[in-house]
């Protein structure tokens, strides 16, 4: 008996007839067998290798991700938020204002109209907002940098352009770049190219001791684009507070990054039909996962954003 595709080479060749659909005849790399190295592309795994323990911040590389704070936790724990309790994404602007607290700083959930919303306040001793902006050009170069945030799920990590070494600022090396990941948000692997926005072209307010790291959220293999996060940070007594949101089934197109996109299936596609429906099982697991994740790296980051940082 001869065995049909399954689902997931379905869905790989559907993200390729997409893309190729998308951007014309060029994109027919991506359908087709790719042929560059594995070191062309890098690799995806867990944990560190021993020869990531060489390199010049391995002292900042820990066995496991700091548990989530207690807010957070609890959040996790308990149901999900009603569905007209949660804003709507065109509220983002001033929910995340420079002042002042939304009815919902820490929870998860799914409006009515089938938005799926994460919120998660994360209080960052001794941390600033330019430290943020730094590690948001910094971070994407390499896997291992990439797992200093979380180092349970990171595995992957890729910058469409490496803009480290420029002498810009340092919200230019990320703003109008795109980082591609692969990681773990609960038990599904995810494989994500994340564009990075301009925030006051959109309709923020920044003072300049604060800063809102804007993205659109999108698949790094198939031209689909999934929904928008935002991580303001803004002073308070003894550091900061991140204030993240995500509004995730908020869908659209963008043109693929082609390399990229060869690079993902390489490395093994994650792709599944599941993930076309990011429902309140989703948001639960990014609530934690983002809870973790700023909380590990707010622990050291001003150590390496003083050993490394400009």
């Amino acid at each position: 008996m001869t065995r049909g595709p399954t689902r997931r080479q379905i869905m790989i060749g559907a993200a390729a007839a997409a893309t190729v659909a998308v951007v014309g005849p060029v994109a027919k790399a991506v359908a087709a067998p790719a042929t560059g190295s594995a070191d062309e592309c890098g690799e995806r795994y867990q944990g560190y290798r021993d020869a990531d323990r060489d390199l010049p911040y391995a002292r900042y590389m820990a066995q496991r991700t700091t548990p989530a704070p207690t807010a957070v936790a609890d959040a996790c724990a308990g149901p999900a938020l009603a569905p007209d309790s949660i804003p709507g994404f065109d509220s983002i602007t001033t929910d995340l204002a420079p002042t002042g607290y939304s009815t919902i700083e820490t929870g998860y959930g799914r409006r009515a109209d089938g938005v799926t919303f994460v919120a998660v306040r994360t209080v960052m001793p001794r941390v600033t907002a330019a430290m943020w902006d730094w590690w948001f050009g910094w971070h994407s170069t390499e896997a291992a940098r990439y797992k200093l945030w979380h180092p349970d799920a990171h595995l992957y990590a890729a910058l469409a352009e490496d803009r480290t070494a420029l002498d810009i600022p340092d919200k230019a090396k990320y703003v109008g770049n795109t980082t591609f990941v692969d990681e773990y948000v609960g038990p599904k692997l995810q494989q994500l190219g994340i564009a990075f926005r301009d925030p006051i072209a959109h309709g923020f307010d920044v003072p300049a001791d604060q800063t809102i790291v804007f993205g659109r959220v999108g698949s790094s293999i198939a031209p689909v684009d999934l929904g928008w996060l935002a991580h303001q940070v803004r002073p308070v007594e003894g550091g900061a507070e991140m204030r993240s949101r995500f509004f995730l089934n908020l869908r659209g197109l963008h043109v693929p990054d082609i390399e990229q996109a060869v690079c993902a299936v390489r490395r093994g596609a994650s792709v599944d039909p599941t993930d076309l429906d990011l429902g309140v099982d989703l948001a639960r697991d990014l609530l934690l996962h983002c809870g973790q994740e700023m909380n590990h790296l707010a622990g050291f980051l001003p150590e390496l954003y003083a050993e490394f940082g400009s």
